[in-house]
């Protein structure tokens, strides 16, 4: 079966850190782009972050960068979002997939995700 799953959530106090993991079963990660993208109660999910998956490049959205870290393990099949100095409007549900150039979604299927809240 060909899936990724998302893990490593929790709550966490602001300014606390999380490292999530998307890892691939059924397929190699590390021929794709990946994107995490998150959606709080109320709101369109948004992108978070994209790696491609050749030379690694990066980008994030205005609200991650300085503060989230993108990065992979090819040997693990596994791809990580590092969030760091974490705020309230961090908290999502947060999700991976695989996605193109243009680090949009490639199918429109996601999987269960992982809740991030960021709370006293």
């Amino acid at each position: 079966q060909v899936q990724v799953v998302e893990s490593g959530g929790g709550l966490v106090q602001p300014g606390g850190s999380l490292r999530l993991s998307c890892s691939a079963s059924g397929f190699t990660l590390d021929y794709y782009a990946v994107g995490w993208f998150r959606q709080a109660p109320g709101r369109e999910r948004e992108r978070v972050s994209c790696m491609s998956g050749s030379e690694g490049s990066t980008r994030y959205a205005d609200s991650a960068k300085g503060r989230f870290t993108i990065s992979r393990d090819n040997a693990k099949n596994t791809v990580y979002l590092q969030m760091n100095s974490l705020k309230p409007e961090d908290t999502a549900v947060y999700y991976c997939a695989t996605v193109g150039p243009d680090c949009l979604p490639l199918y429109d299927s996601w999987g269960q995700g992982t809740q991030v809240t960021v709370s006293f």
